[in-house]
């Protein structure tokens, strides 16, 4: 008798399978499941401002390199060079202020969940997670925060376990395993929100 899992297609676009030694593709992989958790199991909102702010930033810099390459092309160099200087100098501004804006504004935010009241009546709280795996490591931290808009006050939690723990020998990674460690961090969270 064959178990539930073997029954599975191969083919079902619910299962994610990856490389397991690819700690990037095994990461990503990881976060969308959490991602999927949070939007899908308990009904948040996703944000999508902190990756807004990087597609403008991004945005910008390739209208500067716009710029640049059209007014080379109707005034060639010896006469484009005033606006190459201040086009190349403008676009790596742009890239330092995009550096400083994932290295301290995201930092590794990959999901922002809001979680609203169905009732209206209470304010909104931003859920965010943020996750880490260094390179040739199997440690996978999961940090997860959630924020209330009206009081500004933050709780953070983090969880540091093996992939191994998500996912199986042929590289499948098990949704059931991460939502049991994600359901475990939101009540943690939100049993300290209720004792302040």
């Amino acid at each position: 008798m064959s178990s539930k899992k073997e029954q599975k297609d191969s083919n079902d676009p619910a299962i994610i399978k990856v490389n397991k030694w690819d700690g990037s593709a095994v990461k990503i992989a990881l976060d969308d499941v959490v991602k999927n958790i949070l939007t899908k199991k308990y009904n948040y909102t996703e944000n999508f401002a902190l990756l807004d702010g990087r597609l403008a930033l991004c945005g910008v810099a390739v209208l500067v390199a716009a710029i640049a390459l059209v007014w080379d092309y109707f005034h060639p160099f010896p006469q484009s060079k005033p606006v190459l200087v201040v086009c190349v100098t403008l676009y790596f501004i742009l890239m330092g202020i995009l550096t400083l804006y994932t290295t301290h504004k995201e930092k590794g935010i990959f999901v922002v969940a809001i979680q609203r009241d169905p009732t209206g009546f209470d304010p909104d709280l931003v859920w965010e997670a943020s996750s880490y795996l260094k390179k040739y490591d199997d440690k996978y931290t999961l940090e997860l925060s959630v924020k209330d808009d009206a009081t500004g006050i933050t709780n953070e939690t983090s969880v540091t376990r093996s992939v191994a723990n998500f996912i199986d020998i042929n590289g499948v990674v098990i949704p059931e395993l991460v939502e049991a460690v994600v359901a475990k961090m939101i009540d943690s969270l939100s049993k300290q929100r209720k004792e302040k």
